[in-house]
């Protein structure tokens, strides 16, 4: 998951976030968004739930992307 968020809150934001069951790491980036947060649940309706009713509802978060990865190659 990828987040903006308001400037200076970041440090603030992850901290919170990393308490957050399901958040496996948090890393402040460059660029575009201001945080990368790697998350890990076992069905669509967990993250449905982290997205939209934990995440978001964080005070200084402004937008979020979230990134659902394949099995991979």
């Amino acid at each position: 998951m990828l987040a903006k968020v308001e400037a200076g809150k970041d440090a603030e934001i992850s901290a919170e976030a990393k308490k957050m069951p399901g958040v496996r790491q948090v890393i402040p980036t460059y660029g575009v968004h201001d945080l990368h947060a790697e998350v890990f649940f076992d069905t669509m309706e967990e993250l449905d739930i982290f997205v939209l009713d934990k995440i978001r509802k964080i005070p200084g978060i402004k937008e979020t992307v979230t990134l659902v990865a394949s099995k991979g190659m």
